[in-house]
């Protein structure tokens, strides 16, 4: 079995490759989450506010009270679209690492069967071996038989 060692080996080395590529996947997974969810806090956040500030502006309309809010929603507008390129970012990021985990998937289910063939191509070869060392038994011992009855007579 020393012929399958070196794709034992193989088959370690793209497993671990694997499993990094599953741990990167699983981090991508939890940063566009995170991203998402605060990308929605932000909106949800600026909703509220403009909200609160209808509501404020039909009481008290002053203009230095209009410019703040202005400048505000501004900042937070700006928050908004760049937590909005960071969820697309992870998401882009995430969708990247599944891709390299499928790939790392098929790598270790190609050795496998890799693996799966060297061994059912060695198991053939034995019963090869096998059954010729049984015809050439057969055959030495039909002509031992031959021979012994061409002796006696």
């Amino acid at each position: 079995m020393s012929v399958l060692q070196p794709l034992m080996t193989l088959l370690g080395q793209v497993e671990r490759e694997r499993d990094d590529l599953a741990q990167i996947c699983q981090r991508a997974v939890q940063a566009q989450q995170t991203a998402a969810s605060q990308a929605e806090q932000l909106l949800t956040y600026r909703r509220e506010y403009e909200k609160r500030w209808a509501h404020r502006f039909r009481t008290d309309g002053r203009m230095e009270l209009v410019n703040c809010y202005r400048g505000f929603m501004e900042r937070l507008t700006q928050a908004v679209d760049q937590q909005r390129a960071a969820a697309a970012q992870a998401q882009a990021e995430l969708d990247s690492a599944r891709v390299a985990l499928r790939d790392g998937e098929l790598r270790v289910a190609s050795v496998r069967k890799l693996i799966e063939r060297r061994v059912a191509e060695a198991h053939a070869a034995a019963e090869r071996r096998e059954q010729k060392a049984c015809d050439e038994f057969a055959s030495r011992a039909s002509w031992n038989q031959a021979a012994g009855l061409a002796g006696a007579a």
